[in-house]
């Protein structure tokens, strides 16, 4: 008998400032899962009153970055005048196409107060026929996003299609990206609806076919097999993937291109701080020294 898993993918630890996130996706073994090209697992990480996360406002192209958070609060400032606080179970979707600037820091009050920070962020690659698309920017409520229950699990489709709806967040590829609330004793059959497919666990206990997966892990499924994901404390678990990538993309910085010519122009242009800035900020994140990947 076949395993339902191509591969696991273990993550490593990357620090991004004063937060410490683990990092899936890109790996050696699987660069993208669908158009997912990169998977930060965030916290929790708990700040004292008067600290907090700052992202300083640095750029993207070629992509869009997807937050969704379990925990606490962020605040998305962008070159196009986007002001956004993000709080758990809404989506911030911004596409970055030909070129955006943005920083991500935590709102004035939550900062005072003290906060706890879960959460994951994803980059999603473009097709080759939208990596140059004007940049933009979407905030969906929580409450606006479809959710469905299946024996005791609790879907809520984040982006793309699953389980028969559809989220309202703009994609331009096939798409799959669901949190999935296990209760204690729950179980389903997770099909081949989408191309690729990625079961990255939260926290809690999970099994993709009788095989435990470990929390911080994210299985890759061999394409074309129904599976069933059973959790016997509860869990909480991500399913990302969708149509496979139209060809191969490199990564330098927080830059994603079919072209290292043009990363390499993004990387003057942010040097010479042409591609925008965020109105009301002042710091931004210098281009570091960096191999493509």
């Amino acid at each position: 008998m076949t395993s339902p898993i191509k591969t696991t993918l273990k993550p490593h630890l990357r620090d991004i400032g004063n937060l410490t996130v683990r990092r899936v996706l890109p790996a050696l073994a699987a660069r993208l899962v669908g158009p997912f090209i990169f998977f930060d697992h965030m916290g929790p990480a708990t700040f004292a009153p008067g600290t907090g996360l700052d992202v300083r406002p640095h750029p993207h192209i070629g992509l869009a970055t997807v937050t969704y958070l379990f925990d606490g609060a962020m605040m998305h400032r962008d070159s196009l005048g986007s002001e956004q606080k993000i709080v758990p179970g809404d989506v911030n979707w911004m596409t970055a196409g030909r070129g955006i600037v943005h920083s991500e820091r935590t709102p004035d009050a939550e900062r005072a107060a003290g906060i706890t920070m879960h959460g994951i962020q994803t980059w999603v690659a473009l097709p080759l026929d939208h990596e140059e698309v004007e940049p933009a920017f979407e905030h969906h409520a929580a409450a606006t996003l479809p959710e469905v229950e299946r024996n005791g699990v609790t879907l809520r489709v984040i982006a793309g299609t699953a389980f028969g709806v559809e989220s309202p967040v703009t994609t331009f590829s096939g798409t799959l990206y669901v949190a999935a609330h296990f209760s204690p004793g729950s179980a389903f059959a997770l099909e081949p609806e989408h191309e690729e497919r990625g079961v990255y666990l939260v926290d809690g206990d999970l099994a993709i076919d009788g095989q435990p997966l470990e929390a911080g892990q994210m299985a890759v499924l061999a394409e074309s097999e129904t599976v069933t994901l059973e959790s016997t404390q509860g869990a909480t678990v991500m399913l990302v993937g969708g149509e496979r990538l139209d060809g191969e993309r490199f990564i330098e910085w927080n830059f994603v291109s079919s072209s290292r010519e043009r990363i390499e122009t993004a990387k003057t242009a942010w040097a010479n701080q042409e591609m925008g800035k965020v109105p009301g900020e002042t710091e931004w994140i210098p281009l570091p020294e960096h191999k493509p990947r």
